[in-house]
Parts: C-alpha cells; structure tokens; sequence
C-alpha cells in the first residue's frame, strides 16, 4: 500500500498524465488502446526514475513555455514562407549563421536543432558540440540579430525545462 501512495503523489500522477498526452500526440490518435500503452510506459520510465530530480527533472511549466515558443514559430514562419511562395517577388537573400549559445546549452543540442529545423524557413545545417555553437540557415540574413536572440532564448528555456545536475554535464 505504500507503494501504491508514494506513487499517486499529485505531481508524479501529472507527469504520467503528460507523458500519456505526449504519447498519444506522438500516434496521432487518443484511443483506448494508446491511452493505455501511454500510461503504461510513463509508469516504466518514472518507476525507473527517467526524469525524475535526481536526473535533472522535467519542469512542466518552463516546457509548456517552450512549447508555446515552438508552436508560435510554426504558426509566424508558416505564414511568411507561404507568403514568400505566392508572391512572385523573392524578397529572401538566404544566409548560414552560427550562433554561440551557452556552454549549460551542450546538453540540449539536438532538443534546439529539432525545434529550429521544425519551423518552416530555418534549418540547423551543422552543430558544434565542443563550442556550443549550431549553425542555422535562414532565409532572411537581414533578421540574423533577432534569430540569434530566439535561438539563445530557446536554449535559455530548453535549460530551465530540462535542467541537468552538476553530475549530469558532460
């Protein structure tokens, strides 16, 4: 029984519900079947302690604030590349640009090149990993200040969702 009540603690029961949520969005489809296969792997990876604070955690909240970021993104280029499209003036004048992030940035590399290449316009073409460093193609060279401003602000929340512990940074 103890057991059982040291694992429906509110916060642990939410992260399954998340976890559950994500799966299903993964699929494409809320059915029984997912909703349960869901569940069943959030218990596995919170009983074997993925993600939990002795690991670096998940922060809910700084998440959803990266999330919003992402699908803000997705909506905002969307528009501009398919306004680009159906114009017939090409406004672009495309650039690759390295943008440095901070050294506590090396362990979500591959979160920020995924949430970068995701969004129409942009794309990580290379990283550096010793230099913490991704290298991004964007098709306005006039907006690199603002594009390095978002990608470190993506870095500086990715951090904040995802910490890892002083143990963790390799």
């Amino acid at each position: 029984m103890t057991v059982v009540r040291s694992w429906l603690r509110p916060r642990r029961v939410a992260m399954a519900v998340v976890l559950a949520g994500a799966w299903c969005a993964l699929w494409g489809v809320v059915s029984w079947a997912n909703v349960l296969s869901g569940l069943t792997l959030a218990v596995v990876v919170l009983s074997l302690g993925i993600g939990t604070a002795g690991t670096g955690g998940i922060r809910p909240l700084p998440l959803l604030h990266l999330a919003w970021l992402v699908g803000t993104d997705l909506i905002v280029s969307t528009v501009t590349v398919a306004r680009e499209v159906l114009t017939p003036t090409d406004h672009t004048e495309e650039a690759i640009i390295a943008v440095p992030l901070p050294p506590a940035s090396r362990r979500h590399l591959l979160l920020l090149s995924s949430a970068v290449t995701v969004t129409p316009g942009t794309a990580v073409v290379d990283v550096d990993a010793d230099a913490t460093t991704l290298y991004v193609h964007v098709l306005y060279a006039a907006r690199r200040p603002a594009v390095e401003a978002h990608v470190r602000e993506l870095a500086t929340v990715a951090a904040r969702a995802l910490p890892a512990t002083s143990d963790d940074r390799s």
